[in-house]
Parts: structure tokens; C-alpha cells; sequence
């Protein structure tokens, strides 16, 4: 499965006895699953998936109660609703990264790790453990604020964490916790002042990359210091799912080549894919998923040349207007059209950065968009990226 591939801040729970007894029924209910070779043999990780989601204790999301969730957070192990993941990815994939049930393609590997961390009953005992009585999860029902608000001090700044096997809850007294939180209240907006004023391409990538060397214990160290961000409180109309094909003549960055990556980055989203080395051509084929906000702002994309030991080398950017998709998509919704066909299209003008107009379609009953986006700010260079939009009802 091709996703964001910040994986290094899991946040892997040991495995409880609950979550040996999850596996162990995973196992159970399929007996010839109890070699690699069988499982791959026999049943795809898809329908092992499935019966782990359909455990009684995965039947609702982890964080509001709804029936039947349909994505999982990868680095906690917990089903969730459709509401309750954008709030997840809101927060970027160093703390949650989000993954779709039905949508995306899963391994053999990925369901062992799933069913290892012992589902959403599991998980919440130890990230609800110390939850103060006035906290009260959301509902179904709930805002997008209070989604944002539970979340954000579930995971993120893991507030209710139990971080002992004694089940004991050293609260700070709340003084020191309102001390706390004003004088880093006065941090952010000093800090956001300063980010603001940053050209769009050295806020969203010095921000995402500066994510990925951060260690888990670095995030717990931080998390007394962090204001509550009102980033994730959006409203979501959709998803979509973006597929980076390949980049064409780009620009080199290391002496005769480059090791290139992209971000994207919608709202207060970003996702990246994977680095290639050595290479100004690459093919990634790698597809990544974010949430629509209600007011659509444009999706943005840069990329960049990975290196080791120093800043990461700039190699251009690009900006796709996806509202043209969305509303072919709502569009598509409430028509009874069922045959391929072409349901729009974004031209192509000086005003923006495509090659050639992106023709939106209606295959095999998805609305995808193909686009060849000229990179913006550098000498040359050109990525192709296919988008599909995906109603909330997936």
C-alpha cells in the first residue's frame, strides 16, 4: 500500500494480552492461516481485514461511537470513522497517519501489525486511561470542534495516556497545566507571525520535513509546550485521492542527479511520497489520500531533493485548482449516468501551470482527473498527477 511514508513515529503499543487474544482470533476463525505461505495462499489481507474489522470491539470508531468505520489510524491501530479522520490527518502523518479500509490496497504484513496492536478497545484503554470526568468523548453527532478538541488530546498531546501498568494518573495540578498552556499559547502566535511571513514553499516544506527525524519522545517532550491548533476544525466535504505518476526533466540538485520526492499539502494537510534516488525521470505511482475542507483551497505540490546532511534542495513547485473535480463529482452524484464519459475539464492558460487541459471523466464509476503540471520557480521539469474524488459515503 502506497501512502505517506512516515512511518518512523508509529507509536506502536506493546502487545497487551487482549491484543494477543485479538490476534489469536484473527488467527482462529481462519485456521490456514497459521504460516505465511498459507495466508498468502489461501486469503488475501483484504478479507483478513475485514474480519478484524468486524470484531466486536472495532464495530464503532475509536473516537465518537459511529457504526461500521471504514479507516484506520496505522500508527495506533484504531478504526474510525470518516468524520473522525480527517480530524487524524488534520494533525499530519508523523502522529496519525490514516489509511482506508476499502480504498487503499493493504499487505499481509500491515494486517499482522494491525491485529498485533489489539484494537480499538485495547487502544483505548490505555490512551483513555486518565481521563479527567469533565472530559467527555464526542458522539456520533458531535462537532467537528469537539472532534478536533478530544482528538488533538487523545493522540497528539496524549493527555488521558496511561504510562504504566499500575493504571495511575499523575494529573498536574490545574494551575500549572492553565500556566502551561497560556505561555505556549503566546509561543505559537509568536511563531505563526514568523511562519506566515515565509514564502508558501518554505512553510509547508520546512514544516513537513522537519517532521520526520522527530522521535517519539520528542513529541511527548513537546506536547506540555503546544497550544490547541485550530487547524483541524473544518468542515469536510470529500476526499481526494491523488496518484503522483511520474516526474519528467527534472531539475539536478546533486552535482549530476537528484534524489526527488514530493509534498502535497491541502489546507493544513501534507502528505509526501516516497524518495527515488539518482534519478530525473522517476516513476512513484504512488497514491495518498486528503480531506476536502468545505472552502476548497487549491492543492498544492512541491518537490524536493532529498540529502542527508544538509537542508533539502527546492526543485520546484505547482498549484491544481480542484474545484472543477469536486463539482463534477457532486454533479455526478445525483445524475444516473453509469458509462464512461467526460464530464469536464481544467484548461490549460498562461494564468496556471498545466501542460494540457486536465480532462475530468467519469471510469468505471469514479470521477478521476489526469493533469501534466510545468513546475513552477526552477529551471524546468514536469509531474504528472491523476486525481479521483471520493464522496464521504466510501
Amino acid at each position: 500500500m502506497e501512502m505517506a511514508t512516515q512511518q518512523e513515529n508509529s507509536g506502536h503499543t506493546n502487545v497487551s494480552e487482549q491484543g494477543s487474544c485479538l490476534y489469536d482470533l484473527l488467527r482462529s476463525d481462519a485456521p490456514n492461516w497459521r504460516t505465511q505461505s498459507d495466508r498468502r495462499t489461501l486469503s488475501g489481507p483484504q478479507e483478513r481485514l475485514e474480519i478484524l474489522l468486524h470484531q466486536s470491539a472495532n464495530k464503532s470508531c475509536a473516537d465518537c461511537g459511529s457504526p461500521d468505520p471504514k479507516w484506520v489510524s496505522l500508527n495506533f491501530g484504531v478504526f474510525i470513522c470518516i468524520k473522525c479522520s480527517g480530524v487524524h490527518r488534520s494533525l499530519g502523518v508523523h502522529i496519525s497517519k490514516v489509511v482506508s479500509v476499502k480504498l487503499d490496497e493493504w499487505t499481509n504484513e500491515e494486517v499482522d501489525d494491525l491485529a498485533s496492536m489489539g484494537g480499538n478497545v485495547t487502544i483505548n484503554k490505555k490512551y483513555e486511561a486518565c481521563m479527567p470526568v469533565h472530559v467527555q468523548k464526542p458522539k456520533p453527532d458531535s462537532s467537528i470542534e469537539e472532534r478536533f478538541y478530544f482528538i488533538r488530546r487523545k493522540y497528539e498531546l496524549q493527555d488521558f495516556l496511561n504510562t504504566s501498568d499500575e493504571m495511575s494518573c499523575p494529573f498536574p495540578p490545574a494551575h500549572k497545566r492553565h500556566s502551561s498552556t497560556n505561555s505556549s499559547s503566546s509561543r505559537y502566535s509568536q511563531d505563526k507571525k514568523q511562519c506566515d511571513k515565509q514564502p508558501t514553499r518554505h512553510r509547508i516544506g520546512h514544516a513537513f520535513r522537519n517532521s520526520w527525524g522527530r522521535k517519539d519522545s520528542d513529541h511527548r517532550t513537546a506536547k506540555k509546550g503546544n497550544s490547541m491548533s485550530m487547524a483541524g476544525m473544518v468542515e469536510f466535504v470529500g476526499l481526494i485521492k491523488v496518484n503522483v505518476v511520474r516526474g519528467t526533466n527534472l531539475v539536478v540538485r546533486d552535482v549530476v542527479t537528484s534524489d526527488p520526492y514530493v509534498i502535497l499539502a491541502l489546507g493544513h494537510q501534507s502528505v509526501k511520497t516516497r524518495v527515488i534516488k539518482n534519478n530525473l525521470n522517476p516513476v512513484w505511482n504512488e497514491s495518498l489520500m486528503l480531506s476536502i475542507p468545505e472552502q476548497i483551497p487549491p492543492l498544492k505540490v512541491l518537490v524536493y531533493d532529498k540529502d542527508t546532511f544538509t537542508t533539502d534542495d527546492y526543485m520546484g513547485e505547482a498549484e491544481i485548482d480542484i474545484q472543477p473535480l469536486v463539482t463534477a463529482a457532486v454533479a455526478f452524484e445525483k445524475s444516473s449516468i453509469n458509462e464512461t464519459t467526460q464530464l469536464g475539464k481544467w484548461i490549460a492558460s498562461k494564468d496556471n501551470t498545466l501542460v494540457k487541459d486536465g480532462v475530468i471523466s467519469l471510469i468505471d464509476g469514479k470521477v478521476r482527473q489526469q493533469i501534466a503540471l510545468r513546475l513552477q520557480n526552477v529551471e524546468r521539469g514536469v509531474l504528472e498527477i491523476e486525481l479521483e474524488c471520493v464522496p464521504l459515503t466510501q
